[in-house]
């Protein structure tokens, strides 16, 4: 006896209630196996000593100073972290940065899709139907660990793709320094372009390092956290200022920066205010101090990350620009140059130096890949693309200009030209977004030290700003030299962070695990053992 069309409809419907039951069990026992494995980790990282050491608030900062928001670029390794990292007028951040906004699991979405909406694909034929899903239980990669919001031991998975890290990291490698590599290269001759891929192929090396740190234990997360686990307190402490004191000095040049740049477009500028003159670039360094002031003070600087994502475009377009002055508008590359500079060689090799300033953030960067083995690959495409772009530059601004070359080449740009004044202004501009994301992480980790009484206060959060922001005009115009002024901060700073600490912290936390070839080890996953669990499988 055949079956009629009513009789198999009905068949189908009591086949798709069944198939409701399943997936409405497989969910639960889903999000009880997650619930469980996360409260566990949550414990461990919520009772380390490294989440409450000062600075606490160095993960959400950085995070928001590094990563380049789009629709299809997203943070490094939160949604969140505009909330985190923005509002110092929110007394939820004073309180220990707990903001009541993550009190519910992250890994939840606001609206959970219906069972109806997730079979739905299964309906799309009366006749018949499709497998049913199957149960997808809470695990974990061998590769990959579980990154830890650090107010509340919230986990956060990894969501940062291959492009979006290399993306991340060519925006804090390539900055403003590479406005200053065509000047090193007239102060250094033609060979000290040497110093700069050497530079290159030990950055690579050390940020490999400090890959192997992250791996030797679950807990760490940050380069502070690298210090920690290498010299113990005192070795946090001195690594956080080494870091907040060369963001401070990034924010010194982004002053010096405005000033020179406004002042070469409108150099007639000036203002007589009582005894007081003010030259076009005092004038234009008051100016951008003005108008870079209330962006320290808004709530959420996540809009600013949105717009300092155009650092890398602006990157390029004043390279592309030079170029287009060089060979189009025919100023030409005549100029021969010098082979060697030795009197000035230091300032050279300082420059150079500063343009590897990003292991700040590589920990950040590799602690939010969805795919960690990648990370070696996404170094090699950082220094590989921000190398060749600072050794074209170099080569480019200094056959242009020769021994003439200023300490930024927009200067030496001839101000008539169309492919000038985009490049001028793109250079104006670019400023403006990244400074109060550069300023905030040295303002949170200040305000982390205010007493209690005065955590829920709003006017300490605003003093304790304004008071950076006015500190950094003082200093520019003490030091009004920017060429001199990252030369200083690379030879002291960046090859410290860089160059010196990895290794340092590498042999201190590996210790007795050291061979003489380590290029192996960089290829090859972790050993599970009882001092590696963050690579375990569930």
């Amino acid at each position: 006896m055949k079956t009629s069309v009513s009789d198999q409809s009905f068949c189908i419907e009591s086949e798709d209630d069944e198939e409701v039951e399943k997936l409405e069990y497989n969910r639960n026992e889903e999000d009880e196996g997650n619930e469980e494995f996360y409260a566990s980790f949550s414990s461990q990282r919520k009772n380390s000593s490294y989440a409450t050491q000062w600075p606490q608030s160095y993960r959400q900062s950085i995070d928001l100073y590094s990563s380049v928001p789009s629709p299809t670029i997203g943070f490094l390794g939160t949604p969140t972290l505009s909330r985190l990292g923005s509002s110092f007028l929110s007394s939820s951040l004073t309180r220990r940065f707990t903001p009541e906004s993550l009190n519910a699991p992250v890994k939840k979405p606001l609206l959970p899709p219906s069972v109806d909406d997730e079979i739905q694909p299964h309906k799309r034929s009366t006749y018949s139907l499709a497998t049913p899903a199957p149960s997808r239980k809470p695990s974990v990669r061998f590769d990959e660990k579980v990154q830890v919001d650090h107010g509340h031991g919230i986990p956060l998975g990894r969501q940062s793709s291959y492009g979006q890290a290399v993306v991340n990291g060519i925006n804090v490698l390539c900055g403003v320094g590479i406005l200053s590599t065509p000047y090193a290269a007239k102060e250094g001759g033609w060979l000290g372009l040497i110093i700069l891929l050497t530079f290159a192929v030990l950055s690579f090396y050390t940020g490999l390092l400090l890959r192997q740190c992250l791996d030797s234990s679950p807990e760490l997360e940050t380069y502070p956290d690298i210090g920690q686990a290498a010299f113990g307190s005192t070795g946090r402490i001195a690594l956080s200022i080494i870091l907040y004191v060369e963001l401070y000095a990034s924010c010194v040049d982004y002053i010096i920066l405005e000033g020179d740049n406004l002042s070469s477009l409108f150099p007639n500028a000036h203002i007589s205010l009582g005894g007081f003159d003010l030259n076009s670039r005092r004038l234009f360094s008051l100016m951008t101090t003005l108008a870079v002031l209330p962006t320290v003070w808004l709530r959420d600087l996540s809009v600013l990350s949105y717009i300092s994502a155009g650092g890398v475009v602006a990157s390029f377009l004043v390279v592309f620009c030079l170029f287009w002055v060089g060979l189009v508008d025919q100023v030409g590359f005549q100029n021969k140059g010098t082979v060697l500079n030795l009197s000035t060689l230091p300032v050279a090799v300082g420059l150079y130096g500063f343009c590897y300033s990003g292991h700040a953030v590589f920990p950040n960067i590799y602690t939010s890949m969805a795919e960690p083995r990648k990370f070696s690959s996404v170094l090699l495409s950082c220094f590989g693309i921000c190398s060749l772009l600072y050794a074209g530059t170099a080569v480019m601004g200094y056959k242009m200009f020769g021994e003439a070359t200023e300490s930024q080449f927009t200067l030496n740009m001839p101000k008539d030209l169309v492919a000038s004044k985009i490049a001028v202004w793109a250079t104006i501009v670019n400023p403006f977004t990244k400074y109060a994301l550069t300023l905030s992480p040295v303002a949170m980790s200040l305000e982390e030290l205010l007493p209690p009484r005065h955590l829920k206060s709003h006017v300490y959060p605003m003093l304790i700003r304004t008071a950076l922001v006015v500190s950094t005009l003082l200093v520019g115009l003490s030091v009004p030299f920017f060429g001199l002024v990252l030369s200083l901060i690379g030879s002291l700073l960046t090859m410290l962070v860089t160059l010196i600490l990895p290794p340092a912290c590498y042999l201190s936390i590996l210790r007795g695990k050291v061979g003489c070839i380590q290029w192996e080890q960089f290829h090859q996953p972790l050993e599970l053992t009882q001092h590696s669990p963050r690579l375990f499988r569930i």
